[in-house]
């Protein structure tokens, strides 16, 4: 007689699904939504500093560059070396070339 519910089952595969994972996919994938968080984080946030900018006023007068050019370039860097990081360069990643730099001294 079995007593294990769908919920049972469904965590039971869920598990056993995650010791078939390829690591090196895995890390890739996980780097990927890491990647568009930030990119999704960016896009609700820098329109946020251009209103709040336009709402106080300060487009009216003449007073230089509007502040919000600043975190709009600067984050954008960011997500610029993010996605070269992610897409581009990951078999470049630091910590995997001192990994197998690791696994090669211990041989």
């Amino acid at each position: 007689m079995e007593t294990k519910t769908t919920n049972d089952k469904h965590s039971i595969m869920k598990q056993d699904s995650s010791f078939n994972r390829n690591p090196e996919l895995w890390e890739l994938a996980r780097r990927r939504a890491g990647f568009k968080s930030h990119l999704f984080t960016y896009v609700i946030m820098i329109p946020f500093f251009w209103l709040i900018w336009f709402l106080a006023g300060q487009h009216l007068g003449d007073s230089g560059l509007p502040w919000p050019i600043w975190p709009t370039a600067g984050w954008g860097i960011g997500i610029v070396f993010h996605f070269l990081g992610v897409h581009v360069f990951h078999k470049y990643n630091l910590v995997e070339r001192e990994y197998e730099k690791i696994l090669q001294e211990r041989k």
